[in-house]
């Protein structure tokens, strides 16, 4: 079971815009082990452009451009991210992603997670021609529910494949230790709590993941710090840094804006 729910920027709005609509769906029971949501954007274009903030979350995604005029360039997957990104929409954009937990996205990928690191690789690249099938069904697809019972059906299917890739048992535990900790791990305490050395761990991490326990600990870490903030009321700021292992406030802010590329207070102005 996985202990944590990620989350991105435009959940932590409180602005409506009807030009710009995100969403979240959760999965069915039988793949909320393997995936964390499934998301649709939608931008209507108006006089004013629209920026759209991918945050890093420590997951995988695969997303699928219901408006591209080419099958193998309409679906990519994208890698873990160590920093943010952010697109600019001027025209009508329609997207539908997979939002894949790490721990267990390499059953749908095929390839360990270090491949796509802070990158995109076109799915076709990955499932061959049943990407452009899968594409196609996807974007005749009416409406969000018709998409996520096609997505459904095609995850179950990967999943039962007699081979598919297997998934090292000590990524997986250790991720689901980093969730439960919100990232407040050292690699001294992680590797105890999995009995296994350091060493191991970070070749685990390198090879799987292409990056450092260390550093999906810091991406975990400033989730659970964004979601500490929507969901309490607490309006003290530097409370809550502290309360997630933010014991300097210069180290605090640098982190936050290598993460979302904003300073604190400009993301949250109410907030002392």
């Amino acid at each position: 079971m996985n202990l944590f729910l990620p989350i991105q920027s435009p959940s932590l709005s409180s602005e409506k815009d009807t030009t710009y609509i995100y969403e979240e769906h959760r999965p069915s029971k039988t793949l909320s082990p393997y995936a964390a949501c499934y998301w649709s954007l939608d931008y209507y274009a108006s006089d004013n452009r629209k920026d759209h903030r991918i945050l890093p979350d420590g997951c995988v995604d695969i997303i699928l451009d219901l408006t591209a005029s080419s099958l193998s360039k309409a679906a990519f997957v994208t890698g873990l991210m160590t920093r943010f990104e952010v697109l600019n929409f001027t025209n009508d954009q329609h997207f539908f992603g997979i939002r894949l937990f790490s721990s267990h996205a390499r059953c749908f990928v095929d390839y360990p997670l270090k491949e796509f690191l802070d990158d995109r690789v076109y799915l076709e690249d990955i499932w061959g021609e049943e990407a452009l099938r899968f594409t196609e069904e996807m974007q005749e697809a009416r409406g969000v529910k018709e998409r996520m019972e096609i997505v459904e059906a095609k995850l179950i299917h990967l999943l039962q494949r007699k081979l598919h890739p297997s998934v090292s048992e000590l990524l997986q535990t250790s991720l689901q230790y980093i969730y439960h900790d919100h990232g407040m791990n050292s690699i001294q305490s992680l590797a105890q709590q999995v009995n296994y050395s350091e060493r191991n761990m970070r070749r685990t991490f390198r090879n799987e993941l292409g990056i450092s326990p260390k550093e999906y600990s810091r991406i975990i870490r400033f989730q659970s710090l964004l979601k500490g903030i929507l969901h309490h009321r607490d309006p003290d700021l530097q409370e809550t840094a502290l309360k997630y292992g933010y014991y300097d406030q210069a180290h605090f802010i640098h982190e936050f804006k290598q993460y979302y590329g904003l300073v604190p207070s400009d993301v949250f102005p109410t907030r002392k």
